[in-house]
């Protein structure tokens, strides 16, 4: 164990603060000031992850490692994995370019992510053969053999050894295609944990006096099972634990996660920040430093990453087309929680390329986390779409049941509103998400760290193809070749026998969707909104922040907010303290009918009522039913609070418009019934005897007392009901 992990090394970041801006020339000059050995003794482990194709990040970490060896200290440069994707710049290559510049720069060692292997195995392994540095993945295997290394040791030269192990999230083998990695498994759960256990024991065999885990596991929901913090709490001796995948922003010495003895870290993605870990003296502490424009730079590597974005924006840099509108490419909310604009046009070509094959397709289907980037508004360049669609995924075509379809949608959001990639972005099948009710796990699907189903709670479909959904009728879907292939949680794709590549380049079929159907203008009239296929319906206690899982209100709130009686005072906050008003309460009668047509403006009924309010028909309708009066000759009073019986009363009149038989007042259990008004014991005695109001405590009315929206959405669920 190291002690001392939250010392923070004040004076280190300082002066190296200092050192960097005053280095951080206009003219890209020296990139390292005077040496010295203000550092020695220290072991300073600078680490990076999930850079996802940002190659300028790379002249900026050479020059910082230069700048600490400069000062004496012993560096070693760490990444994480995901270096082999996300901009045309390294994807076309297929990660040779990252590696290139990364050999450039001076990584000493890396872990593998699963971007990796997006590319099949062969290749990954044939470009890392090119690896300057030490690639370690202790839980990835080939035909059973350990397909990499799985640790290496650095030496300072003070003899502090530094011993290093790498784990691959185990979610790679759907993640990846699952025909392009065959052979290849990705130990997950316990054996994992007990993988990096024997690794730590490992490298304390041979006397290392700093264990570090590069291990791409992420913290997301989605991981569960798999995360770095699950794995920390199984796993003993490891110091410092620098972690990637869910492109989280962790910083070392202040962090909510519960990690025991170990330091966990993580750079966020695309050079977000560069970490730098700081040993000395048995001691840890850690910084985050951000990566800016006015960074110092390595010539040479920036030189080397120039030359590529040089040859890239030449080739794909040039526009073919424009769109009015933003195109979401946003991972969460986005393309991994919710129906996209960018998905709908992605699926809408891949529909529009399956037929203008000559094949009739029911419908389309990608996972969102296939889609990488936004595209602003303005002009559209091949390299936007190559950025978007980095892959090189295929058109592919796949027969499947109807209910089959709906295990794949049951599966493929499981966890959402938490974020997923194997989220369903369609065209042709309109669907509902009821993240109210609990997935029901059942077995792992096979090779996979995705259960199926046992039954299916939470996804209905209503359509696909335009036609009323059936469980057995089969239908021809359009996807991609990884889903095609069982990625993410698509098992139910890859077990079809009627299952084919077109060879079609997902990427390509766009550009040709935007240039020939579209004819190179992507309009707001088009894909300004979503479609609208998919709804997902979330519980409030998810979307508002005051409405506690356990409160007594919580089911009345999820109930009128589905169907659209109560809304939230913001979005984020539901007020279930706020107190009701006049203007509140009749609009949700109002809306219970379904909002009817009124005839007249209520500003010529109501001086104190303007036209066009959120209110404004609500409380003319109400008026000219005899639901409600105004509070004088000419005033409604919208804001004025409602008190309790004020509340029984519209609600009798609202039941007496709805045909309701007058009653004949009862004798109320309230022990202070004799407060209620004689124009409000009809109404009382009315929502007494129907169940649709309760004292405020076992024998209390409080009548006079003032309604709040949590009780206005307790009637209105026993009105609507």
């Amino acid at each position: 164990m190291i002690n001392g992990k939250k010392l923070l090394s004040l004076l280190l970041v300082i002066a190296l603060a200092f050192t960097l801006s005053g280095a951080a020339l206009a003219d890209n000059g020296p990139t390292t000031s005077v040496a010295s050995d203000e550092l020695a003794g220290q072991v300073v482990i600078l680490h990076t992850n999930d850079v996802h194709g940002d190659i300028d990040g790379y002249a900026k970490v050479a020059a910082l490692k230069a700048e600490y060896e400069s000062k004496g200290a012993y560096v070693l440069l760490m990444e994480n994995g995901d270096f082999s994707q996300g901009t045309t710049y390294v994807s076309m290559s297929k990660g040779a370019t990252a590696v290139n510049l990364m050999n450039l720069a001076g990584y000493d060692v890396s872990s593998l992510g699963n971007h990796e292997f997006d590319y099949g195995y062969a290749s990954l392994t044939e470009i890392m053969k090119n690896a300057e540095f030490e690639v370690v993945a202790a839980n990835v295997r080939y035909n059973g053999a350990l397909a990499f290394g799985d640790n290496t040791v650095f030496t300072a030269p003070d003899g502090t050894k530094i011993g290093v192990f790498g784990l691959d999230t185990p979610e790679t083998a759907t993640k990846a295609n699952p025909t392009m990695i065959k052979g290849v498994t990705f130990t997950a759960g316990k054996d994992m944990f007990t993988i990096a256990q024997t690794q730590v024991n490992l490298l304390k065999a041979k006397d290392c006096d700093l264990i570090v885990c590069l291990g791409h596991l992420g913290v997301d929901n989605e991981s569960a099972g798999n995360r770095s913090t699950d794995l920390l709490a199984a796993v003993t001796g490891i110091d410092l634990f620098i972690d990637g995948h869910s492109h989280t922003v962790i910083d070392g010495m202040n962090n909510d996660y519960d990690t025991g003895d170990a330091m966990l870290v993580s750079t966020g993605t695309a050079f977000q920040y560069i970490g730098a870990v700081t040993y000395q003296d048995g001691s840890l502490s850690s910084d985050l430093i951000p990566v800016t424009d006015n960074m110092p730079v390595d010539e040479t590597v920036k030189a080397a990453a120039d030359a590529v974005k040089s040859e890239i924006d030449t080739t794909y840099g040039a526009a073919f087309a424009s769109t009015e509108v933003r195109l979401n490419g946003d991972r969460d909310p986005g393309n991994r929680t919710k129906e996209t604009n960018l998905g709908d046009l992605i699926t809408d070509a891949i529909v529009w390329k399956a037929d203008e094959q000559g094949l009739s397709v029911d419908a389309a289907l990608t996972n969102g986390g296939g889609i990488r980037a936004t595209i602003d508004a303005g002009e559209i360049t091949r390299k936007d779409i190559n950025t978007v669609l980095p892959f090189g995924n295929t058109i592919a075509i796949v027969e499947i049941t109807g209910a089959e379809l709906l295990e794949a949608l049951e599966a493929s959001t499981y966890c959402t509103p938490s974020a997923i990639g194997g989220f369903p972005q369609v065209s042709g099948i309109v669907f509902t998400i009821d993240t109210t009710k609990a997935f029901d796990a059942g077995d792992l699907y096979p090779g996979s760290t995705y259960a199926a189903p046992a039954s299916i709670n939470r996804v209905t479909i209503q359509s696909v193809g335009g036609k009323a959904f059936s469980p057995t009728a089969t239908y021809t879907i359009a996807t991609n070749n990884f889903t095609a292939g069982g990625g993410d949680t698509y098992y139910m794709f890859s077990a079809s026998p009627y299952n084919y590549d077109l060879g079609i380049p997902l990427d390509e079929a766009v550009i040709a969707y935007i240039e020939d159907e579209l004819d190179g203008k992507i309009t707001a009239a088009d894909y300004g909104e979503t479609d609208g296929e998919i709804t997902v319906k979330y519980a409030v206690s998810y979307i508002f922040s005051d409405v506690a899982e356990n409160a007594w209100y919580k089911d009345y709130v999820q109930a009128v907010y589905d169907k659209g009686i109560m809304t939230g005072m913001t979005g984020s906050a539901f007020g279930p303290d706020v107190a009701m008003t006049r203007g509140m309460f009749v609009t949700m009668l109002y809306r219970i009918e379904n909002s009817p047509p009124v005839n007249g403006n209520v500003s010529e009924t109501f001086s104190d009522c303007a036209d066009g309010q959120w209110y404004s028909d609500a409380v003319l309708w109400a008026y000219q039913n005899g639901i409600v009066d105004g509070l004088g000759s000419d005033t409604f009073g919208p804001s004025v609070q409602l008190t309790r019986q004020q509340m029984a009363t519209i609600l009798y009149r609202y039941a007496l418009y709805s045909g309701a038989d007058e009653i004949i007042e009862a004798a109320l259990p309230y022990s202070d019934a004799a407060d209620v008004a004689d124009w409000a014991l009809s109404g009382v005695s009315f929502c007494t005897i129907e169940g649709l109001m309760n004292g405020v405590s076992e024998n209390a009315f409080d009548p006079a007392g003032t309604a709040n929206r949590s009780m206005g959405a307790a009637v209105m669920f026993r009105t609507a009901a």
